[in-house]
């Protein structure tokens, strides 16, 4: 399977001292369904100019649980005033409050000028609360990002839906761990995570990649924060056994944890212990690494390049050289403010909504000099291609003195890892 690339080029700068990057994207290995279009010009959002009058509501997670994800949302509303942007977090305990989630969802429905709801991450009940907006407002495009529910589920009544690709990158993160040097990689989650078709299918795919790079594939288990010991237990136990699994598995082992939660403990002592981390679940300079390295970046908030570069040198003075990744702009900030952007440039009648170059073209506003690659979702038991599905990932970036991208959206991945399951 040939995979499309998705290259950022610099371009004009935008507020939030981000500066925009434009897009070329090879066409061809994509079927959307319809015909390709080109992509659309400049979308205006650095002047915060709106056209028509209609509202956007963003819902994502709390910033304990999601910080990207709010901070994003944060910032699109900030962009376009708080008037035309409406916020909503869904509960902490999300899967003991299915009813509250669902509802704190459908209840922006009730503004009659809103026009699309974008849920980042989608966590269990978007599904229902996208059906239910459609049934009594079937004008409100209702867009997912990062779903914790069966992708050919949330698709069947979400417009769009954009997660990252946890095919291709279940290959590439083993692949960038062994050519760091790495003779183990660890694998830390819990069973609820483990239960979604996304995380399962990329444990199968890492541990196939292990095989085919003669690594040692390791399952640990941790805490639900979702569940009665909620945040704190579940870092303290992150923060408790580290040390341990570093003696265990040694110092050449790579770690990866599927929950946000569990990211700042395990940088922590990494950065102490020994060990490697490739990139986070929902990669980002901003998720874990700040309060693992006690780093104050108010100074910096927004513009991810100055972030990325005070993260990188304390790293560095931390001893973490070539040993700690990341993606240079935050996944969640990105997806948060980008899906936003590109449903109001559907809206305005910029932009198609499930043509990959317009979904870039929106994305690449948050994320300058980034290099994305992506595909349409492949269901791996028909083999369906979703039209409205798309899975994207950036190039993964080695801090270090200097540090380096790996060139991971340059690499085929094997056909057979995306029937992997």
């Amino acid at each position: 399977m040939k995979k499309r690339i998705l290259s950022i080029l610099m371009a004009a700068a935008m507020t939030l001292t981000l500066s925009a990057t434009a897009f070329a994207a090879d066409v061809e290995t994509i079927d959307l369904g319809e015909e390709e279009t080109e992509s659309v010009s400049d979308s205006g959002a650095a002047e915060a100019v709106v056209d028509g009058d209609y509202h956007i509501g963003i819902v994502t997670g709390s910033v304990s649980q999601s910080e990207d994800d709010r901070r994003g949302a944060e910032a699109f509303q900030e962009m376009y005033g708080e008037d035309r942007v409406t916020l909503a977090i869904y509960p902490d305990n999300f899967t003991e409050e299915l009813e509250t989630t669902v509802q704190t969802i459908v209840n922006l429905a009730d503004d009659p000028d809103m026009k699309a709801i974008i849920v980042n991450q989608a966590i269990p009940g978007t599904t229902e609360a996208f059906r239910q907006i459609k049934e009594k407002r079937p004008d409100i495009l209702c867009i997912a990002g990062e779903s914790h529910e069966d992708l050919p589920e949330i698709g069947s009544a979400a417009d769009l839906v954009s997660n990252n690709d946890f095919v291709a990158r279940g290959y590439l993160i083993i692949r960038t761990a062994h050519e760091l040097g790495c003779d183990t990689f660890v694998h830390i989650s819990f069973p609820r995570h483990l239960s979604y078709e996304t995380m399962s299918r990329r444990v199968a795919i890492m541990k196939a990649a292990c095989e085919e790079f003669g690594m040692k594939f390791v399952m640990e288990s941790a805490p639900d924060p979702t569940t009665d010991v909620g945040v704190p237990g579940a870092q303290a136990y992150i923060l408790e056994h580290v040390p341990e699994w570093i003696e265990k598995y040694g110092t050449n082992s790579a770690y990866f944890c599927t929950n946000d939660a569990h990211t700042e403990p395990l940088l922590k002592q990494l950065l102490e212990y020994g060990g490697y981390f490739i990139e986070a679940d929902l990669p980002s300079p901003l998720m874990g690494y700040p309060g693992a390295l006690g780093l104050d970046l108010k100074e910096e908030a927004g513009d991810f390049e100055k972030i990325l570069a005070k993260v990188e040198s304390a790293v560095v003075e931390k001893g973490g050289a070539g040993r700690f990744g990341t993606w240079a702009y935050s996944y969640g900030y990105t997806v948060s403010a980008g899906l936003a952007q590109h449903a109001m440039n559907v809206i305005d009648g910029k932009s198609e909504l499930c043509n990959i170059d317009d979904i870039a073209e929106a994305f690449q506003q948050f994320s300058p000099n980034a290099e994305w690659n992506g595909s349409n979702y492949t269901n791996a038991d028909t083999g369906v291609k979703l039209d409205n599905v798309f899975l994207v990932y950036q190039d993964t970036y080695i801090m270090g003195d200097p540090g380096k991208y790996m060139g991971s959206t340059e690499v085929e991945v094997p056909e057979k890892y995306f029937t992997t399951k």
